[in-house]
């Protein structure tokens, strides 16, 4: 795997090699970026790939004072939160304060991973019913493993409204959840 340093040099230098690398390298971190703010596939794809292009065209601005991971996160966040601005879509409502605290147990009876599976599909469409700004930071913080300070880069917001907002999130999702399965004991 080569450093960032070498990867923008490369890509600074014209090399379209370099470039497919930087993609292929960060695509899932910016699909996910965009689809915890962006509902339409159609509007997905599309940023999607503007993002790599506005990458593309930025990369010699990079400085290099934070990962590159982060920059390009930082794009697709920002291009995200752009498009819902353009599209007149409200970024979020503040729900109530709880503590949430889950966790996927492994098993090797496969039953036991089957419903791991079918749970962990279920919570996924559950955060997807989040405002815009819980599912991001929830998705960075938990699937793409980044600290506050970095999910603090990427949004432009302090680290104490990140805890807050990752704090609220997943008392939103306990709350979904909690519903979620008082209807299934219903059935």
């Amino acid at each position: 795997m080569i450093d960032d340093h070498a990867l923008v040099s490369r890509i600074i230098s014209d090399d379209k090699q370099a470039f497919r690398l930087l993609i292929k390298q960060n695509e899932r971190l910016v699909a996910h970026m965009v689809a915890r703010l962006i509902d339409r596939n159609e509007d997905r794809e599309e940023l999607c790939q503007d993002v790599f292009l506005r990458v593309y065209e930025k990369i010699g601005e990079f400085n290099f004072q934070s990962k590159l991971s982060t920059w390009i996160a930082t794009i697709a966040y920002r291009m995200g939160v752009n498009h819902l601005r353009k599209k007149k879509i409200r970024m979020s409502d503040i729900p109530d304060e709880e503590s949430f605290t889950s966790h996927f147990i492994s098993s090797d009876d496969p039953q036991e991973s089957l419903e791991d599976h079918e749970l962990e599909a279920i919570t996924l469409k559950l955060i997807d019913l989040l405002p815009p700004h819980y599912k991001t930071i929830l998705t960075l913080y938990h699937v793409d493993q980044m600290n506050y300070n970095e999910i603090g880069e990427i949004t432009n917001l302090p680290e104490g409204t990140v805890k807050s907002y990752l704090f609220r999130a997943r008392n939103l999702l306990k709350e979904k959840v909690k519903k979620y399965l008082g209807k299934e004991q219903l059935l």
